[in-house]
Formats: C-alpha cells, structure tokens, sequence
C-alpha cells in the first residue's frame, strides 16, 4: 500500500488503542477459541486500565500505521524488563503486529516488521524476537521468510486455555 505512515501512539490515543487491539484479537483468533476465553483477555489484557498502564512504561511502545487518515495497524514493541521472556543479548520483543483484516495480505505486515527492525538497529540492539501461536501458520511463515528462527517456547494464557507460543529471534549483526 502506498502513502503508509508509522508513528508512536501518544497517551490521548488511548481509545483507538484499545479498539484496533480488541477488534484485530478478535477478528484473528474468535473462530478458533471459546467465547468466554476471548471475553476474558479483551477485558483484562486489552482493557483500558492496562492498555494506559502500557503506555506509561517507558520499555513499551505502541505504534499504528495510518493511510488517508484511517489506522490500518498496530505494534507493540517492548524492551529491557518490560519483555515477556528475559534474553542474554539486549534486545526487542515485538509482542503483537496486528493488521486490519480489510488491509491483510496488503504489505503492511511487512511495513510494520522492516519498521520494528530499523528501530532495533537504531537503538544498537542486535536482536529482535517474538512468539507466535504454534497453529498460526500464515504468520509463522511470515517470520520464517524473514529470516526469524525458532529457539524455544512459552506458554500463553488466553482466559482459561493454556496455549503455546513458538519463540523465533533474528539476530540482526548477521
């Protein structure tokens, strides 16, 4: 897509923060989990409260890309403490690349991903990583072509329902 634009979410940005971040989970992983489990996590771990708690963390950024106006993404990157599994290297965590669903398949996944890479390395890190759902297979390949690599695993809560994260890293001084 042309005329794509990144910029970091400021704190008065709150609302749209949590309306692409529960309508993204959701429209991503509703057919494929119970009702009540996706009840739960769009109402703790995307609710206002927590959503604002993020945003005041200095080691967590939020971004959204925009096109005419109209927000067809979001990224949250995390750093030092704030990752979700300690590494040895320093390094960033990119926690969720959550793309629209009327923009999927559109190149704005991958602008997000070059993006989170840049910074990175703007920042001197030399290693970025993630998880991503063991049964999400479009994204896995996504990152796969983009030269990530599995090294381990972790468990993810979503409500009630003990699912698997696969973790995959790219070291970027490759």
């Amino acid at each position: 897509m042309n005329g794509m634009e990144v910029y970091q979410v400021p704190k008065a940005d709150l609302l749209a923060l949590q309306e692409i971040s529960r309508q993204t989970f959701f429209d991503t992983f509703a057919e494929v989990n119970t009702k009540e489990d996706m009840s739960q996590y769009l109402e703790v771990n995307l609710s206002l409260d927590q959503l604002a708690e993020e945003l005041n963390n200095p080691s967590i950024s939020f971004y959204f890309v925009k096109s005419n106006n109209e927000i067809l993404a979001y990224l949250k990157l995390n750093e030092a403490k704030a990752q979700t599994e300690k590494r040895e290297v320093p390094s960033m965590e990119i926690e969720r690349i959550y793309v629209r669903s009327e923009f999927q398949n559109r190149g704005v996944g991958q602008f997000l991903l070059d993006f989170s890479i840049e910074l990175t390395k703007v920042k001197q890190l030399k290693l970025i990583w993630l998880g991503v759902w063991e049964h999400n297979v479009s994204a896995i390949r996504f990152y796969e072509r983009n030269r990530f690599q599995f090294f381990g695993k972790h468990a993810f809560m979503l409500g009630s329902d003990e699912q698997t994260d696969l973790l995959m890293e790219r070291h970027l001084d490759q």
